[in-house]
């Protein structure tokens, strides 16, 4: 008999494999349902996995297993792998062979690898962002201060510089290198108002730097294989970050925001705290500790030096995440969209 926490790691990735399919890698789906039926004790890796001490889901582990065999798929150094990875197609039975010749022979570094939660910096979620940006500015008519948490490598930190192809519509410079195609639907925010960033900053517990090529493949490996679009994205964006004056800070989410909301704020500038698909990772101690320093500060904003709380969260709703806009003075909180999971579409309401 396998213990409970066996059990529950396995649940996790069968349930992986099921939002894998929903968004688009079948690749990734088949590789997650075969560890999560077939893989066995006989290994450090597997060991690790199947004896996980903390919430498997929570903590992203078929994730985390998934991008360490996509490092060393990367990495060119697995030949077992790089014939069984995209753009080479196998049937399921010579994946699983190749999954487990590379278990026995990379066991170390599989183990290692779940050191650290999946950092994916997915930039297209920038197309949820550059719509709250608009919005906030059309309503307050002022440049932005934009302070960001769970910024990963900081990748969506500059997202009124890319360029934009939703649909029907455009957005930004065409010369840009970072090109993000998101489906706009309903009511979407003016592309006309003027959008200024002023200033920007970020904070993530393990940041990583755009100008690292071990960080930038730390990423890469967490993009499923099969969507080669994301990985072009993901790249570009590294190339422009790498160039830019900011880089994100270390530090504990509300620890950071309570110091940034301390400082004093310049008038005639909106300060804006945004964070994408990160929340559901904090304690809740610290989610209490960020909504309070966001209610303090907000009692103290004004038209003259207003507030606004960006997020794009998953709400437990099965169409995608809520992106959900607070202002301050007036404290008004509505939802202002819904957004797929990757930034595919983004339907406004």
């Amino acid at each position: 008999m396998e213990a409970s926490d066996a059990n529950e790691a396995r649940r996790n990735f069968h349930d992986q494999a099921g939002y894998c399919r929903e968004l688009g890698s079948p690749f990734t789906a088949e590789l997650c349902d075969l560890l999560g039926s077939r893989l066995d004790h006989s290994s450090r890796f597997g060991r690790r996995v199947l004896n996980w001490p903390g919430h498997a889901r929570a903590d992203a582990l078929a994730l985390r297993a998934a991008g360490a065999f996509n490092a060393l798929a990367r990495s060119g150094q697995v030949p077992a792998l790089q014939e069984v990875y995209p753009p080479k197609q196998g049937d399921r039975e010579a994946l699983w062979h190749a999954l487990a010749r590379t278990i026995v022979s990379h066991d170390a570094f599989l183990h290692d690898y779940l050191d650290s939660a999946p950092q994916t910096n997915e930039v297209r979620r920038s197309s949820a962002l550059l719509g709250g940006g608009l919005t906030i500015a059309r309503e307050f008519g002022l440049p932005l201060s934009l302070l960001e948490i769970g910024a990963s490598a900081g990748l969506n930190l500059g997202f009124e510089h890319y360029r934009y192809e939703l649909g029907t519509a455009a957005y930004g410079q065409a010369g840009s290198g970072v090109v993000i195609c998101s489906e706009w639907r309903g009511s979407a925010p003016e592309l006309t108002t003027p959008l200024a960033v002023v200033t920007r900053r970020a904070c993530d517990l393990n940041p990583l730097d755009a100008a690292s090529d071990r960080d930038r493949q730390r990423v890469l490996s967490y993009i499923w294989p099969d969507q080669s679009a994301r990985v072009e994205t993901t790249e570009a964006a590294f190339d422009f970050a790498a160039g830019m004056p900011w880089r994100v800070e270390q530090g504990d989410a509300a620890t950071w925001v309570e110091a940034r909301l301390a400082e004093p704020t310049e008038a005639g500038l909106t300060r804006v705290l945004m964070h994408s698909i990160m929340w559901q990772y904090m304690p809740e101690a610290t989610k209490e500790r960020i909504t309070g320093a966001m209610r303090k500060a907000g009692e103290a904003a004004s038209l003259e030096r207003p507030l606004a709380w960006l997020r794009m969260e998953a709400d437990g709703r099965k169409e995608g995440a809520a992106v959900t806009l607070t202002t301050w003075p007036t404290g008004t909180d509505r939802e202002i969209a819904r957004a797929d999971f990757h930034g595919r579409w983004v339907a406004w309401s």
